[in-house]
């Protein structure tokens, strides 16, 4: 694992130990972070932690950071085919703390190395003043159906700058 060592968070890269800690780390954001959602809402995104081979599959299909103080996950975030950010999660107590800006770095410095022209995520409500701050501009609101709930996110997207 390659790692960045600041403030004593180290940011690397994911490997399968890690992935049942970020599943961990995904339903305490959705379920005890500052949200908008409604407790029926972020019970349909996310009923229970993710683990398991279909979890570990879609994560091992990405690019995935994750940031670590001491033993413990703060947050991860992910970049899959097509300059998709498919994940972006932080633990509520590191939530506020500069975390998702490092992990972003993270994601933005692999995209440019590996000449993605575009990022871009579907974000929720939560999230999108982040990646709005990180310059990604919103390019249509949407509305997921998850059972009988509704869900507004937005389609958010970012070109990263890169020497030519």
């Amino acid at each position: 694992m390659a790692l960045a060592m600041t403030n004593s968070i180290r940011i690397g890269n994911a490997d399968p130990a890690d992935y049942d800690d970020l599943g961990a780390v995904m339903y305490e954001a959705i379920h005890h972070g500052r949200s908008v959602y409604t407790r029926a809402q972020r019970l349909a995104w996310c009923p229970k932690s993710r683990a398991g081979s279909e979890w570990a599959k879609r994560l091992s299909s990405q690019t995935v950071y994750v940031a670590h103080r001491q033993n413990q996950t703060l947050g991860f975030m992910s970049l899959a085919d097509a300059g998709y950010v498919d994940f972006a999660y932080i633990r509520p107590a590191a939530q506020g703390s500069g975390l998702f800006r490092r992990l972003y770095r993270s994601i933005e410095q692999h995209a440019v190395e590996t000449q993605q022209r575009r990022l871009w995520v579907h974000a929720s409500l939560t999230a999108q003043p982040a990646f709005s701050a990180m310059g990604f501009a919103i390019i249509k609101r949407e509305v997921v159906e998850i059972g009988d709930q509704s869900l507004l996110r937005f389609e958010m997207e970012k070109h990263p700058q890169w020497d030519s």
